[in-house]
Order: C-alpha cells, then structure tokens, then sequence
C-alpha cells in the first residue's frame, strides 16, 4: 500500500509539472508583454492629450517636440497601436502604428509607421522621449516643425515654415480648382482637398520618403490609395515650394487645377491605368477653358514634331520617370494631353471621362485600353495611335 501511494504521488507530481509547462507555453505572461501593456498605456494617455489638446495630460507622457508641433491640426482621431518592443534596462523602444483623420477631408485614418523611444520616468512610468517615422516611412507635417493650417470653402491648407499670408495663397488656387474639376469629371467625389507646403524641396522628399533630386523641378504630387472602392482613407496634394515659385499665376492655378483631378479621379484608378491616361486627363482638366495655345502648352513635343520625329506610340509609364531627362517627361505628358484632348475634340468630353472609368474598371492592364476603347471610342489601339500621331501632326506640324 505505501510503495503503491508512493508511485502515485510521483505520477501526480509529474502531472502537475507538465501541467505548469503546458500554462507557460500557452499563454503565461512574459516580461515583454508587460512592457509592451505599460507602453501601450502610455501611448493611449498621450493620444487622449493629443485629441483634447491638453498639455498637461501630454506632459505626463512625456511628450516630445513632435507633439507640441501639431498646431492647429483639426484632427477627428489620434491613435497608437504597439506591434513591438525592445527594452534595455530603463529605455523602451517601441514599434507603433499610428492612425489619425483630419476632421472634415479623410475618410478613414490614415497610417503612419513611427518608431518611438522611451525612457522609464521616477515615479515607475515610461514615458515618451522621441516619436519618429519608422525607418523608410515618409514624415508627416508635424516632423518638420510647427504646424499652420488656413481652411478655404473647398480646401485645407496645412503648412511648416510658411506665412498665413502664403498659406492664403493656396487656398484661393484649390479653391478656384475644385468647381473647376467638378466642372470636368462627372464622377462621385468629396469635393475638397488637403494641400501640403513644406518649408523647401527637402520637406517635400521627406513627406514622400524619397530623395530631393526625384522631385527636383516637379511642381506638386498627390499621394493616396487607388482604387475602385473610393475608401482609400486620404488624398494629399504636396508643393515643391522651389518649383513652385518659379511659376506664374496661370502655371500655379494648372498645377493646383491638375492635382485636383488626381484626387477626383482616384477612385477610378487603378493598376489597369496608363500613366498618359492618368497625367493626360488632369493636364486636360488644367488646361480645360484656358486660352493657352496648344504649342504654348507643348513646347517639347512641338519641336519635336516640328523636326520630324513624331513618336511611334503613345507614352509609356517610363516616360513619366521623374529622374529621366527632362525633355522626354515633358513630352510625356504633353502627349498624354494630347491623347486625351483629342478625345474630348472627337468623341466629346462625356465620352472622355466614360473612357478613363472604363479603363478603371479592370484590375489588370492586359485588355483593359482593348475593351475600353472598342466599347466607348468604338476603335482600336492601334487606330487610336495612329489618329492621334495624326492630330499631333495637325495641332503642332
């Protein structure tokens, strides 16, 4: 009886051992998962301060620079989500996506990858030392320095390092160039924009995570999510302030007019999109009622043609290569211009915007100018070309 009660307490005894190796590989807290609660805590105090604008409460995060740039931001919701930590004795640093809309524009958040170091604070909470982009991911506005905001009726200014007085500026330019897209593409969309002045070509680059020399020369781009869904969370329209100002008042209101139907038509573009498509309809819509000559408004092209080489095929996506020669990007998208002013000339400007969502509605470029152009232009690609190589002729030989 003794040697059997023995035998089952050492069968219990193991029982419970594998019983504690099961809890700890199924689900026992680590040191780490502690860390990253407490920092996911301190991250939810500083998004509530950033929301109420409470300096107080952020102080108590430990709110860097970054934070106190926010300026006059309108912002609808401000969020962190911790996805990893690192700890070294009293420092954190903390991988974290950060997710904000900007009240009345965005449709759904926005995302940001941040990197953020913390320090553990006397009273035995971490708190925040510096909040940065993540490695490779663009910045945002508020790291480049204090953030000024000008409302327009149809647009929001956001600048760094610029006058009230400038920001003014653009606000009447997309003020004037939404009425003026929506007069052009009959489309579904919100009808406003966000525009971005940085202090200076390098402030541009670091909104996009690029170099400087990709944009040099490159008045303004829009970033967002193409698509047929129209969820994409954010459109941004980002000056090149260097180029910009070597412009004229007529340039400017283009660039801001152009960059407009960048927001209108995204819903409506996707992978199946040529770039001539996309470039040439919003240099149609910035051109659209002006009075510029059709020479005026392409000089490379026209000289091209002027001296006998006439392009073979309509322009490719390489074409549109901001850091190839300049002269062949602009008769990329002069040719895209073209293409499309020919069409609205030809088939009428209903017609024009019909073809861009047609071609939109494939997710795959093969096939997709085939079927748009025999189902709305009645044509061919290969007959489109060669009407267009003639219009090129007509319009600038």
């Amino acid at each position: 009886m003794a040697g059997r009660g023995r035998r089952t307490s050492g069968r219990a005894a193991g029982a419970v051992l594998l019983l504690l190796v099961s809890l700890v590989g199924c689900g026992a807290r680590t040191p780490a998962d502690t860390v990253r609660d407490e920092v996911q805590r301190t991250l939810n105090l500083r998004a509530a301060a950033v929301l109420a604008r409470d300096p107080a409460v952020l102080a108590r995060s430990g709110a860097d620079a970054g934070s106190a740039n926010l300026g006059a931001l309108p912002l609808a919701t401000w969020s962190y989500r911790v996805t990893g930590v690192e700890r070294t004795g009293g420092s954190a640093t903390a991988a974290v996506d950060l997710r904000y809309r900007v009240e009345g524009y965005d449709r759904g958040d926005v995302l940001a990858r941040r990197t953020v170091r913390l320090r553990m604070g006397e009273e035995g909470r971490w708190k925040v030392e510096t909040d940065r982009p993540a490695a490779g991911a663009p910045q945002q506005p508020w790291d480049q320095g204090r953030v000024e905001a000008v409302r327009g009726a149809h647009s929001l200014v956001l600048g760094v390092g610029r006058s009230a007085g400038e920001l003014r500026g653009f606000a009447a330019l997309a003020d004037r160039a939404v009425p003026a897209v929506r007069d052009a593409w009959d489309g579904d969309w919100a009808g406003r924009v966000v525009v971005l002045v940085p202090g200076s070509l390098a402030g541009m680059a670091g909104l996009l995570a690029a170099p400087p020399s990709s944009y040099r020369g490159i008045a303004a781009v829009t970033t967002g999510e193409t698509g047929r869904s129209g969820l994409g969370p954010a459109d941004r329209i980002i000056v090149n302030p260097e180029a910009y100002e070597l412009l004229g008042d007529q340039g400017r209101q283009m660039v801001l007019t152009h960059e407009t139907a960048h927001v209108a038509t995204r819903p409506h573009t996707t992978p199946a999109t040529p770039l001539w498509l996309s470039e040439g309809y919003a240099d149609w819509v910035g051109y659209r009622g002006g009075e510029r000559s059709v020479s005026g408004a392409a000089p490379e092209l026209a000289r091209a043609v002027v001296a006998g080489r006439l392009p073979a095929v309509l322009p490719l996506d390489e074409d549109f290569g901001f850091t190839g020669r300049t002269d062949r990007l602009a008769r990329a998208y002069e040719g895209g211009w073209l293409a499309c002013r020919m069409i609205a000339d030809r088939w009428g400007e209903e017609r024009l915007g019909a073809f861009y969502r047609a071609v939109g509605s494939h997710d795959v470029r093969p096939g997709a100018l085939e079927d748009a152009m025999d189902r709305i232009l009645g044509t061919t690609p290969d007959a489109f070309t060669e009407r267009w190589r003639a219009y090129l002729r007509t319009e600038l030989g």
